[in-house]
């Protein structure tokens, strides 16, 4: 699981502002680094899975080094809110040099992908500039509703309640508005109202997106308004 303070600002892992090179060669190199770090005889449970955690640690910081730190959440596992699955924790995904640096290669290029497709999603959904209040207050409603969607579809479990309130958070700022507003928006949308382990009901979670675009505009958003039945559709696609 990543730092929980290293995840908090969009702009940090924007994969726009972030360019991101891969080939056959680069896959090789970091996964000959990555071997040069797994110790020949592993702690276990025994030792406290000691080797493992240094290892993970080592590898971190290669990533870090090498791509910068939008690629700190390649560790993000799904167990602890997060949308990757190819490495889970360093005491069952560090094994011998070749399988730990597979599931790092998967791990990474999860992470990078799941990046994208956020940041796609972020663009399709944002309020038009010149939208009037009522309006934007339609789209940050169907926005929440399908980033929150977005966040369960990723296969979290523990915590993915967590993960959602964060990908509303990059949202809204992605949108011109500050972090600290961003953040207390969400805060007073969700109040305590995801649970971890528990997927919401469609009705909760239509509840907070009305709330989060009443809290922000002042106005109830617009429901199954006929003019924007094919934007519903679109969005409801991807």
């Amino acid at each position: 699981m990543p730092p929980s303070t290293g995840l908090q600002n969009w702009e940090d892992l924007d994969p726009a502002r972030h360019p991101f090179s891969w080939d056959e060669d680069e896959e090789a190199r970091l996964r000959a680094l990555v071997r040069e770090w797994v110790p020949p005889v592993l702690s276990g449970m025994a030792g406290r899975w000691e080797c493992e955690y240094w290892c993970e640690h080592q590898i971190d910081a290669i990533i870090r080094g090498r791509y910068g730190n939008w690629a700190q959440g390649w560790n993000w596992c799904y167990r602890y809110g997060g949308p990757v699955g190819s490495w889970v924790t360093a005491t069952s995904s560090v094994t011998t040099p070749d399988e730990t640096a597979a599931r790092v290669v998967a791990a990474l290029l999860e992470w990078r992908e799941w990046l994208e497709r956020t940041a796609q999603r972020f663009a399709e959904l944002a309020p038009p500039p010149e939208a009037s209040p009522k309006d934007r207050s339609w789209h940050l409603e169907r926005a929440c509703v399908r980033l929150v969607t977005h966040s369960l579809d990723s296969g979290a479990e523990g915590g993915w309640h967590r993960q959602a309130a964060r990908v509303l958070h990059w949202f809204l700022t992605t949108t011109g508005m500050g972090r600290a507003e961003a953040e207390q928006a969400v805060e007073s949308a969700i109040g305590g109202r995801f649970k971890s382990w528990v997927t919401p009901g469609r009705s909760l979670i239509e509840s907070i997106g009305e709330d989060l675009a009443v809290g922000l505009t002042g106005h109830a958003p617009y429901q199954d308004h006929s003019e924007r039945a094919a934007l519903e559709d679109l969005h409801d696609r991807y």
